[in-house]
């Protein structure tokens, strides 16, 4: 905790319970707001096994203010390395990246906000404010007023429209397949080729990355999980929605969870990592039981304040994930919203117009890059490995 609370006795209400929203949570209540989180789903959040590249400012509450060690959340690799079609090594360097499972990091965070704070099961339509509090509106018919307000609610937000009615979703013409296996049921050649790296494999306009994850019981090797995101094009139209339409005849537009994706597509993705993946990593793929899809696509709001509230992460910026920076985006633009908070205390509609602009700009840098990351991967085949600009990192390639 913060050694001084300058909000203490005002109230904040963050909507959206995923890593951002926490985040956010977690550190407006060292500030001395009391706050409150509304989660749209009815259950905890499930985030199906998906892997996330740690950056710095994702961790940071951990290596700063949790009580929590981060190496009881993470595994890590000492490698990057490319693998062509024949299963060798076409590149390889020495880069330590550290990960951790999705529900892994949130149960965390969860822990340390604590239930008390945290309803499920409501979903915020809207949004007024006058002068000294907003009120968010639940189609539950429930209303919460508070001195700040701060939107986290993912790429599908409700609020994002009040900031900016022109920031719609943009498909990017591509899907991410993504999917876990264990690593201990791995065959042993295959494990081998894929130790202690995280792996590319880059076809013709497509590419798969992988990387080792904490399971369900923990991060110690005989848990760990391979995750991996396989980009492949699919054009807009019909055949998108097809895919889309999981097995109960219900279309999504943003993503199908494990056990909704129809037979047949899963069937195609099998004889297709067979035909085209790098062996090791085909076998990962063939292995899985229950692959499912994600819609890749971008949107950047150009307002992230108003007044008294503030929208962040997903919400403002949905980026593609190829800078692996979703998370950190998220995290940094909390970061940054607390420090403007404690450099105006009492004026929090001040802190938020001081706060935006920076904001904006991480925002439009990243989305830039990560663009232009997948027209060379996907479109332009100019992905090549080993190229220092195609690293991870929230501000810039490797930073």
């Amino acid at each position: 905790m913060t050694a001084t609370q300058p909000y203490s006795g005002a109230t904040a209400v963050v909507i959206g319970g995923s890593i951002g929203g926490l985040t956010a949570a977690l550190l407006l209540r060292d500030l001395g707001f009391d706050v409150h989180v509304y989660e749209r789903t009815p259950s905890a959040l499930d985030g199906r096994g998906s892997g996330i590249v740690l950056q710095p400012d994702t961790v940071r509450w951990f290596t700063e203010r949790s009580a929590q060690s981060l190496d009881d959340l993470s595994t890590s690799t000492g490698y990057v390395q490319y693998l062509d079609r024949d299963g060798r090594v076409e590149f390889r360097e020495e880069r330590r990246y550290d990960y951790t499972s999705w529900g892994t990091f949130y149960r965390a965070l969860l822990a340390d906000l604590g239930d008390g704070s945290y309803h499920l099961g409501e979903f915020a339509c809207g949004f007024d404010q006058g002068t000294d509090h907003a009120t968010v509106r639940f189609v539950s018919g429930t209303t919460v007023s508070a001195d700040l307000v701060v939107f986290a609610d993912g790429i599908t937000s409700a609020a994002r429209q009040r900031f900016d009615p022109q920031a719609k979703l943009k498909y990017s013409g591509y899907v991410g397949w993504r999917g876990t296996f264990p690593v201990r049921d791995l065959d042993p050649q295959t494990r081998a080729a894929l130790d202690d790296a995280i792996t590319f494999n880059v076809v013709p306009n497509s590419h798969i990355t992988m990387y080792p994850i904490p399971g369900e019981d923990g991060t110690a090797a005989e848990y760990r999980l391979m995750n991996y995101v396989w980009y492949r094009n699919v054009p807009e139209g019909p055949e998108l929605s097809e895919l889309l339409t999981d097995k109960r005849g219900f279309t999504s537009p943003v993503s199908l969870h494990p056990g909704q994706v129809q037979d047949r597509y899963i069937d195609e993705l099998k004889t297709a990592a067979a035909q085209q993946l790098s062996p090791p990593v085909a076998d990962v793929v063939i292995a899985t039981e229950q692959p499912y899809l994600q819609v890749v696509a971008d949107v950047r709001s150009t307002r992230m304040a108003l007044g008294r509230v503030a929208l962040i992460g997903d919400a403002a910026c949905g980026a593609r994930p190829h800078a692996a920076a979703g998370t950190a985006k998220a995290a940094a633009d909390a970061w940054a919203l607390v420090a403007a908070l404690s450099d105006a205390p009492g004026d929090i509609a001040g802190a938020l117009a001081k706060w935006e602009p920076a904001q904006l700009q991480l925002s439009d840098a990243l989305l830039r890059r990560v663009v232009a990351m997948g027209e060379r991967s996907q479109f332009t085949n100019t992905w090549t490995p080993g190229d220092p600009d195609l690293r991870f990192g929230l501000y810039g390639p490797g930073i």
